[in-house]
């Protein structure tokens, strides 16, 4: 009589190297007060000095956005792809990674339309004097996102989710296991690769302190880094130049 295995001790014997850090992050960026009705009244009563706070008067500021978000991908050569219902946007990447020949830079941007919470403008009455107001409510709508994909010599391919609508909240994806890659490779340690991982390492206590070293502070900085690059210059697409998100 044989007793059955568990998966666990059936792994146990095919495994090559064990680290613990950090898959896929997605993290969300935004501005705490603008997520809140209140907030976004104060700023467009007391920040743009509008009389009232109306969702009207978020219609200028996106379509702005959008304008410089395509004069951005002009100036430097850079595809935007839309993305089709189903589509596997991981696919769409491989293929420009494939052909980007740079250390880092903008690879394209995708866009798709995605339900996301917005605020919205209902007209209400004054009950002493029955004169009408605007008011703002949350709500919801189908709205286009922009997906700015890049490489970076530090974590390797992430990408930065924009909103195209007020107040334009976004979302930040890394791979952890592209920034072992990036570490590993830049002091020369050897590995081998998995597409979403590491099978086997000459330095596997190294890779792990590198795996720790992935914190809050490191991700922060690349985001702030990212937003900073508004003004670096360009030569052109694929050259591994900083490209302004």
């Amino acid at each position: 009589m044989s007793i059955a295995r568990s998966v666990a001790e059936i792994l146990s014997e095919h495994v090559t190297l064990e680290l613990e850090g950090i898959d896929r992050m997605y993290l969300n960026v935004f501005v705490p007060r603008l997520q809140r009705e209140a907030g976004v009244a104060a700023f467009f009563r007391f920040h743009r000095g509008h009389r009232f706070a109306s969702s009207v008067l978020m219609d200028p500021i996106s379509q702005a956005f959008v304008d410089a978000m395509g004069r951005f991908a002009e100036a430097h050569e850079l595809d935007v792809v839309s993305f089709r219902k189903g589509e596997r946007k991981d696919e769409v990447t491989q293929a420009y990674l494939k052909r980007f020949r740079g250390e880092e830079g903008v690879l394209y941007i995708g866009k798709a339309q995605e339900k996301t919470p917005v605020f919205r403008t209902e007209r209400r009455r004054n009950p002493k004097t029955g004169a009408s107001y605007p008011w703002l409510v949350r709500s919801s709508a189908m709205v286009n996102h922009f997906y700015v994909y890049c490489v970076d010599r530090d974590f390797g391919p992430f990408f930065l989710k924009f909103c195209t609508y007020f107040p334009y909240n976004a979302k930040l994806c890394i791979n952890g296991h592209e920034w072992l890659k990036r570490q590993l490779a830049q002091r020369d340690i050897g590995y081998e690769a998995l597409d979403n991982g590491v099978l086997a390492c000459d330095r596997p206590a190294k890779a792990q302190a590198l795996c720790e070293a992935l914190s809050p502070q490191k991700i922060d900085a690349q985001l702030a880094q990212v937003v900073a690059q508004a003004a670096a210059p360009v030569h052109g697409r694929g050259s591994g130049s900083r490209l302004p998100l």
